[in-house]
């Protein structure tokens, strides 16, 4: 039941964040190379993350298709379970970066203004990069250095031996307080902060404080739902000093980010929405044109019956 459950969220997962997180790469890597800013920046590396993790994702769904039993080379799982991992704190990094980018541009506006440079945006996004997957190389420890006992196991990144939960269980708890909760609080003290000025300031227009309280409430719903859910389990392990069973269906939960993660990409970017009703108007054109081209080919005795386009 479990391997069947994940199967099919996988599959959802895949089906909605693909296509979204595609449109979404299109409209902010077009805006990055005309006018790149510090938020495209981040958000194009926030698009890149999810993009990462869905392509590695047919791999979890055959995993789940084979009962949670890994048949592939050993070395395809290291790579997988990095790269799921990976992208998983990647994101909730750049969460936390974009608001952080969103708060000194409201408490700060002329100064942020001046230093509002996008190498500064690029270096922060390769010091994130380099953070989450320095934290996740504990998979290729874990997997390669420390499993000689388990070498044989078709299992992928799970039944630890006793050594190697030494190691997981301790670094997981740091998982949880650096990449979760110290981000989770950054974003909560930001976006309230945003919210509270742009309240205080009577010349803002009501659409932009919309749009504050959407940025907000979408952020910290993809933390809620997405990212502390899985990372309370680091917190259950370390009191337990064991991984609990629920663990699973908790890191089912991440795999959403990639679908949520639009939601913010709509709040904080005009690009995002202006290319989706471009895309979606488009969609509509070709449509109408097909419908007409079916008319058009309609012989002359079926003119008089029922259709949608004439």
């Amino acid at each position: 039941m479990q391997s069947e459950v994940l199967l099919a969220l996988y599959i959802l997962t895949f089906l909605i964040g693909l296509p979204a997180n595609c449109l979404a790469f299109y409209a902010f890597s077009k805006k990055v190379r005309e006018n790149p800013s510090p938020t495209d920046i981040l958000l194009l590396n926030l698009t890149s993350s999810d993009l990462l993790f869905l392509i590695f994702l047919p791999l979890k769904m055959y995993e789940a298709s084979r009962g949670m039993r890994w048949y592939l080379p050993r070395i395809l799982c290291s790579i997988t379970s990095f790269v799921f991992f990976t992208t998983i704190y990647t994101s909730s990094l750049l969460l936390m970066a974009v608001s952080v980018d969103r708060y000194l541009g409201v408490a700060f506006p002329i100064h942020y203004r001046q230093l509002r440079k996008p190498r500064y945006a690029i270096a922060g996004s390769v010091f994130i990069w380099f953070m989450s997957g320095a934290h996740c190389s504990i998979v290729f420890i874990t997997e390669h250095l420390l499993s000689n006992a388990n070498s044989t196991s078709n299992v992928c990144y799970e039944n630890f031996t006793a050594e190697q939960g030494r190691i997981l269980v301790p670094v997981r708890m740091e998982f949880f307080v650096v990449l979760c909760m110290v981000p989770l609080l950054i974003c909560v003290f930001c976006y309230l902060n945003c919210i509270r000025i742009l309240y205080t300031q009577p010349r803002i227009r009501p659409q932009r404080k919309r749009k504050a309280i959407g940025m907000a409430v979408g952020t910290l719903l993809v933390f809620m739902v997405c990212f502390l859910p899985y990372n309370s389990a680091h917190l259950v392990g370390f009191i337990n000093n064991e991984s609990p069973r629920w663990r699973y269906y908790m890191l089912l939960l991440s795999t959403f980010n990639t679908c949520l993660d639009p939601i913010i990409f709509h709040f904080s970017s005009s690009t995002f929405r202006d290319t989706t009703k471009l895309s979606i108007f488009k969609m509509l054109r070709l449509h109408q044109k097909k419908d007409s081209l079916t008319c058009a080919f309609l012989l002359p005795g079926e003119y008089d019956m029922p259709a949608r386009c004439c």
